[in-house]
């Protein structure tokens, strides 16, 4: 395609470009040439229409080069005692239900006074969808190991190796975005059998859109890339004998080594935190695993060794934190009007079930048998001096109450709390680049 043809079509993309109804999604927009995830351009070039799409907010629009990590220049940083008045006021947004809760907030917006509050830190439950924030560092865990001394080696595996759907998918109903420059829009479906595309957009589908599809075919080749090591990728036969003739206790303790070791190796404790299983029914008989937890408190060290580009290195800790930036329709926690200005990096996920119960209705978000909704969640509100840079994770199982509600909810007062505390005057977005 030429220079005149394309910019053509870039024109008129932008122009009429129809996005789908909102999902959350990841990586900065800008993203694209360095990934070739194809969605990103998609959304930049509706970004650049005359009326930019709704869910777009400013805090949704900043390059990949405004992306940091907040605590790389500070290796001394210690995470200081709970402190106990901010400790009691969590508490009390928690209400009545505060014993179905466990918190943690880290404020770094001045890093030499870190303030550090938390309610039941240990209190363990299964993470869900955060659980795919394991998955992440094992990819980049064991890229580092393949390649210790040549980060473009690990981009060149990430970008030119091409991932096809198989068995390992099924089954799974969360939609992700296709596209492509022929279409007049994006479109949004489940993956299936046969569907394609390069190790950045699987982990970009597992992070956005939280595929479990995506999530479960990532550690299939995962173990994969971690037995084949540089013969990877391998032929599809071959991998496929490969699951078929390995015996499962092998599996499963080779599952552990890609998924479980490299949280131990960045010094997490594996009783607080843990990813144990892949995240499909099919996945889970061809490639057997065992339970997952997770705490608000070790979930915190998570975000604190990311932000400190402790995880692996810091190119891989930057990678990561990129891929769960926020570029679409804001969900749950970071659903919070109050939120729209700044910028959101976050990683959700819910579990519910139901039992029958007379007057009660079940739905979405609303168990009452058990009712988990998790999320992990850091702000960078720089529209302002100082700037805030806090991280908050919060595991619920409040039952009969709609989630998703109640932690949006927790991130406006959440929010609120953390702006008394640093006082200032707002700046015009547009100083953020200046």
């Amino acid at each position: 395609m030429n220079a005149a043809i394309r910019s053509l079509l870039v024109a008129v993309l932008a122009a009429f470009l129809v996005l789908p109804a909102p999902i959350v999604l990841s990586y900065p927009l800008d993203g694209f040439p360095s990934t070739g995830i194809i969605r990103l351009e998609a959304y930049r070039l509706a970004s650049q229409g005359k009326r930019r799409p709704s869910f777009l907010t400013e805090g949704e629009m900043l390059p990949s080069a405004a992306i940091s990590l907040g605590l790389l220049d500070n290796p001394g940083f210690k995470v200081p005692a709970p402190d106990p008045e901010i400790s009691a006021k969590l508490r009390e947004m928690l209400g009545a239900d505060a014993g179905a809760y466990g918190v943690t907030l880290l404020d770094w917006s001045d890093p030499k006074r870190p303030i550090y509050a938390a309610h039941q830190p240990d209190y363990v439950q299964n993470p869900g969808s955060v659980g795919k924030i394991a998955v992440l560092l094992g990819w980049f865990s064991a890229l580092a190991d393949l390649y210790p001394d040549d980060v473009s080696a690990r981009r060149a595996l990430l970008y030119e190796t091409e991932i096809v759907a198989n068995d390992f998918i099924q089954h799974d109903s969360h939609d992700v975005p296709f596209w492509s420059w022929s279409q007049p829009q994006v479109d949004r479906r489940p993956i299936q059998i046969g569907d394609r595309g390069n190790v950045w957009t699987w982990l970009d589908w597992m992070a956005s859109a939280s595929s479990n599809a995506a999530a479960s075919m990532l550690i299939s080749e995962l173990v994969l890339l971690r037995h084949f090591g540089q013969q990877y990728p391998v032929p599809a036969d071959q991998a496929a004998a490969f699951f078929r003739d390995t015996p499962k206790s092998k599996l499963s303790r080779m599952l552990s080594d890609a998924i479980q070791q490299p949280l131990s190796t960045a010094g997490l404790d594996l009783t607080k935190l843990r990813q144990g299983s892949l995240f499909t029914r099919r996945g889970k008989a061809m490639l057997p695993g065992t339970n997952s937890v997770s705490t608000a408190g070790e979930l915190a060290r998570y975000l604190l060794l990311m932000e400190q580009g402790r995880l692996v290195d810091p190119w891989s800790s930057l990678e990561i934190k990129k891929l769960l930036y926020l570029t679409d329709s804001r969900i749950r926690y970071a659903a919070s009007p109050v939120l729209e200005d700044s910028a959101v990096f976050f990683k959700s996920g819910s579990l519910y079930s139901c039992r029958a119960e007379k007057g009660f209705q079940c739905g979405k978000f609303l168990g009452n048998r058990l009712n988990y909704m998790n999320s992990v969640v850091i702000i960078e509100s720089i529209d302002r001096s100082p700037a805030l840079k806090y991280a908050v994770v919060v595991l619920s199982n409040v039952l009969k109450k709609d989630s998703s509600e109640i932690h949006q909810t927790l991130g406006r007062r959440v929010h609120a709390l953390i702006q008394s505390l640093h006082p200032s005057t707002k700046l015009p977005f547009l100083e953020m680049g200046e």
